[in-house]
């Protein structure tokens, strides 16, 4: 049997956008990878703020990636307890799907900062990571012998802008997918307001 190759794209997804879509599709193609499964997160150790329930994070990842061909979704950081690190979620991973080589995309912020990351030299033994390099960008870590390195266009949208945005009644539209926009104004996520129709 043939070793799949399956991207990890991890996150909290609160919402996921249009930047998540493009950074996975290009890792995709760019690493010749087989699937990418994006990897809510359930208790992010880094974040200070709280974070929608991860079941409508979920579900709002079902909905951007439904059409997607080789997207998939995996709620494995929520089948444990306590703080999501991405070494014990890997290791489990490894475990389940023997056959599989994973490899991890992240964004270039997050390549500066693998040396902070729990356990990061037992991480690097188990994935192969792939930073994603936005132009005129240069990486600094001291791992970058062991990182593939891919560029993309860069797409400036953040979950935090998006929240503020649905929070405002402001524009959303092409930012996340309509099915993802119709999602958090049925269930009225993010307070204060919902997103324009964008007609």
């Amino acid at each position: 049997m043939d070793t799949k190759k399956i991207g990890i794209l991890g996150g909290t997804f609160d919402p996921p956008h249009i930047g998540h879509l493009i950074m996975a599709t290009e890792a995709k193609f760019q690493c010749n990878l087989d699937e990418i499964w994006f990897m809510p997160s359930a208790t992010p150790p880094h974040k200070n703020r709280e974070v929608t329930h991860g079941e409508h994070r979920i579900a709002m990842v079902r909905e951007m990636i439904a059409r997607c061909e080789g997207f998939e979704v995996t709620e494995i950081e929520f089948e444990r307890k306590g703080p999501s690190y991405t070494v014990d979620t890997i290791q489990q991973l490894k475990e389940d799907h023997a056959d599989a080589r994973f490899y991890f995309i992240i964004g270039g912020d997050m390549v500066d900062s693998l040396h902070t990351w729990d356990r990061i030299e037992q991480l690097m033994e188990m994935v192969t990571f792939i930073g994603v390099k936005r132009p005129g960008y240069e990486f600094e870590s001291p791992y970058m012998d062991r990182i593939l390195t891919i560029e993309t266009p860069l797409i400036g949208i953040s979950s935090t802008m998006l929240r503020n945005r649905f929070a405002g009644g402001e524009n959303t539209k092409y930012y996340v997918s309509e099915e993802v926009r119709k999602y958090i104004e049925v269930n009225g996520l993010y307070e204060a307001g919902r997103s324009t129709e964008n007609r």
